[in-house]
């Protein structure tokens, strides 16, 4: 079946300046260098429970977001900015961080559980179900359970750093194909790594 396109691109985070360079603000990260590129700035929308700002992809307009709750009760804004511009799920991208992906690596992917991720995991309670798009950015694992708090919460090295941003500036190559809802060309070039 046809897939809509993409109208609204929402990165997930905490707010607040302590948590903006950390692993877990990456979907943070990927919004704010779509805003600057185009000239547009984040206003705070309290009835939203976030941040909106205008993008564009390739001509066309796509709204991003930014919750202002934090991460663990993102469902709460979600469902507030998709039922205020009448935007269905499927017309949804979820920016976030990815545990089970190592730094650098990027990956689309439609519909699914959370994976532990807890921004998706409210998501999910407060749509009822995980029929959204998302785009995983890899930030790597501690590889002990019980350093995961502090590892998504603290800032990633430099050479993982540089590894996140050129994932994401792949993942804006191929936004405009998302956008136009040609995601399995969208996937296909993201996956390929020369």
């Amino acid at each position: 079946r046809h897939m809509p396109g993409l109208k609204i691109m929402v990165g997930l985070g905490n707010p607040g300046t302590e948590y903006l360079a950390t692993r877990h603000n990456v979907g943070f990260w990927f919004v704010d260098a779509l805003a600057q590129a185009g000239g547009s700035e984040f206003r705070a929308d309290s009835k939203l429970h976030g941040m909106l700002a205008a993008g564009e992809s390739a001509g066309v307009p796509v709204r991003l977001f930014k919750p202002s709750t934090f991460m663990n009760h993102s469902g709460r804004a979600l469902a507030a900015v998709l039922a205020y511009f009448r935007i269905d799920p499927a017309e949804c991208l979820i920016v976030h961080d990815d545990l089970d992906l190592a730094a650098g690596d990027i990956r689309l992917k439609f519909d699914g559980g959370h994976g532990g991720q807890n921004g998706l995991r409210d998501i999910i309670k407060a749509l009822g179900d995980g029929g959204f798009h998302r785009l995983r950015i890899g930030i790597g694992h501690p590889g002990i359970r019980e350093q995961v708090t502090p590892w998504v919460l603290g800032r990633p090295s430099a050479a993982d750093q540089d590894a996140i941003l050129d994932a994401m500036a792949r993942a804006r190559e191929v936004l405009p194909l998302a956008v136009a809802g040609q995601f399995s060309e969208a996937m296909k070039q993201l996956h390929t790594r020369a």
